[in-house]
Order: structure tokens, then C-alpha cells, then sequence
């Protein structure tokens, strides 16, 4: 099978020539060609409806606004020079974060792990959060990546005695609705030869600015004909995706990693609860990839896109090929768990 070589269908829209390029995923590239509504930004669950607002936006550093062309942070930046920080990825829905305890909670727990001083407590921290989305008038439908680094060095290099200063920490907020074509659609995966490693290499449940090996993940799978990469853990068992986490539905039950090879992300452990609170048959366990080619259904979660369905993974159409009906019911549910915290 050539993996490279590529045909023009009808549309004008070249597909892969390849095992993944099935009917249905030649049918999703030929409605993505006539949509004029999506970023730059290839198909993914990070895909976002075009905002102009956000050309104007005022970013939050260190404790001072800048308009978005204005925003910098030196050359010396541990983030940008090693890789060093934490972050946080967070939804303002009608006016408030949702779930914000939750990920001031895991950006405090990775800033411990890594030795970092955050410098501001968890309020002062919620404070210029609310700031932000103040200042840009912001009530609903929006992001905002909340960044730690350790901080400027006085020299390119990976000590941490040589960071001076303190540490920077970034607030973008972005008016940022996810694409409906692409729950209505959904996604497909492929397998990755790049693994999840294990805590003796790297601890994937810190939210880390280390993210190369997810994109050298994705570029293989972009490469391949999918939209994201489905990776493994050292045991060959499914760990997460590249930016999201996975749930399949199999005989009945809900499946997803057993939690140590991936993020522990924050709508996986909602949906987890949800599923729980409603009898739905769940499960954090060790499952492979011939799981996932029988499953009903699957999907993927994160915070900007909730629920998105999964179609198909290595070629292979999950289910129908489309969003089943415990992905819906889920997502109902994970929904009203939105509303209910920002009620409480």
C-alpha cells in the first residue's frame, strides 16, 4: 500500500492513496473544501470557528496587559529555551470557569512535582484570571491558556539555577467555539509508532510544556491521512491520543486507559463520574487495539472540545461511522456537569 501518493477526487481535494482514505473519509475532505468558516488549522478536535474579535485581544504577563501583537517574553524563557512549565487550558462558559478548582488543582500538583514556584496563590492566580476575560469583555464561548514557566535564564541552558527572576506566566484568552462540522462529522485516528512512556521517562499525567514527541505523534498521523494519533503505551495497550483522551464503547461497557500513561485529564474524569452516577458500565483498564477495531463506538475528550466522536481508527469505521448513542448520552450528561459547577 503506497502511503504517500495521493489522488484528486471530484471535488478537487486530494486524499491520501491509502488504506485509511475510505469512502467515508473522502466524503468528510469533500464538505471540508467548500467550508469557509474554519481557521487555518488542519481538521481537529482543536478546530475552531473563526473569531475576528481575537485580532484585538489583550494578553495577560506577569501582571501587565498587551495588545496581541505587543505580547513577548524573552528569548531566555525557560519554556521556550527547555521546555520547562506548566500549563492549563480552561472554558469560560456564561460568565465563570468551568471547573476551575479542578485545574488550579493539577497546575499546582505538576508546579510541585517540577519544583516550580508559581509565586501567586491559587486566588491571586483566580483574580488575574477573572481579569483577562474582563478586560477583553469576554462572558462565554471562550478559551484561555493559562502558561508557568520557571522563568528567564541568565544563559541558554537547562539548569534551573540559572533562572533569575522568578517565573513568567502567560493568560491568552480567545473567543474560541469548536467547529460543529467536526462533532458532526468526527475524526479519525491513527496508530503511532511514537509510545506514551511511563513515569521513570516522563509522568504524562504532568501537563507539561514537553509535548514534543505528542507532535511528532500527530505529524505521523497527519502524514498517514488522519486527523490525530491514537498512541500506546510500553505494553502495547491504547494510552490516549495525542491532545485528547479515548473512550471506546465495547460490548456494552465504556473503556478507557487504566490513567497512567496519559494526562489525567479533567472532562476523562467527568465523564468517568457521569458515567458512573448513571449506571453506565465504565472501566479504567488496560485494553488493546483489537478492543477498539470491534468497538460500537468511540470518541475523545478534552476541555475545548468536549465529546467528539471518533470514525474511524487505522481504516477501520467504528460502529456506524458516525456518533452513536452513548457518545450522546454522554456529552448530555458531561454538559449538565458544566452547568452544575458553574451553579455551584
Amino acid at each position: 500500500m503506497d502511503f504517500i501518493a495521493q489522488r484528486r477526487e471530484p471535488s478537487g481535494v486530494y486524499v491520501p492513496r491509502r488504506a485509511i482514505a475510505t469512502p467515508l473519509l473522502i466524503q468528510r475532505a469533500q464538505d471540508s473544501f467548500s467550508m469557509t468558516s474554519l481557521s487555518t488549522m488542519e481538521r481537529t478536535t482543536h478546530s475552531a470557528i473563526v473569531d475576528d474579535r481575537n485580532e484585538h485581544i489583550e494578553i495577560w504577563i506577569n501582571g501587565e496587559f498587551f495588545a496581541r501583537h505587543e505580547a513577548k517574553i524573552s528569548v531566555f524563557d525557560s519554556g521556550f529555551l527547555v521546555g520547562d512549565g506548566v500549563w492549563e487550558g480552561i472554558r469560560l462558559h456564561k460568565g465563570k470557569f468551568a471547573f476551575l478548582n479542578r485545574h488550579l488543582d493539577r497546575l499546582y500538583a505538576g508546579a510541585a512535582a517540577i519544583d516550580l514556584d508559581i509565586g501567586l496563590s491559587r486566588d491571586e492566580l483566580s483574580t488575574a484570571l477573572n481579569a483577562t476575560v474582563e478586560r477583553n469583555s469576554m462572558r462565554d464561548g471562550v478559551h484561555v491558556r493559562l502558561m508557568v514557566t520557571r522563568g528567564n535564564k541568565t544563559t541558554p541552558s537547562q539548569h534551573p539555577s540559572n533562572c533569575a527572576g522568578g517565573p513568567n506566566i502567560v493568560i491568552i484568552a480567545e473567543h474560541k467555539t469548536a467547529d460543529p462540522e467536526v462533532r458532526r462529522n468526527g475524526i479519525t485516528l491513527f496508530t503511532t509508532t511514537v509510545r506514551r512512556p511511563g513515569p521513570e521517562i516522563l509522568d504524562q499525567r504532568l501537563n507539561c510544556h514537553s509535548k514534543l514527541h505528542e507532535v511528532i505523534a500527530l505529524i505521523q498521523a497527519n502524514k498517514a491521512g488522519a486527523d490525530e494519533a491514537l498512541m500506546l503505551d510500553p505494553t502495547g495497550a491504547v494510552a490516549t491520543c495525542n491532545a485528547t483522551n479515548f473512550f471506546c464503547v465495547s460490548n456494552g461497557k465504556l473503556l478507557t486507559s487504566s490513567g497512567h500513561y496519559n494526562l489525567n485529564g479533567i472532562t476523562r474524569q467527568v465523564v468517568l463520574e457521569v458515567a458512573q452516577a448513571n449506571g453506565i458500565r465504565s472501566g479504567e483498564q488496560p485494553f488493546s487495539l483489537t478492543d477498539v477495531y470491534s468497538s460500537t463506538e468511540a470518541f475523545v475528550t478534552g476541555t475545548f472540545g468536549g465529546l467528539t466522536p471518533v470514525v474511524e481508527v487505522d481504516g477501520r469505521v467504528i460502529g456506524a461511522g458516525s456518533e452513536g448513542p452513548m457518545t450522546r448520552r454522554l456529552r448530555d450528561l458531561y454538559e449538565s456537569a458544566v452547568e452544575a459547577d458553574i451553579e455551584s
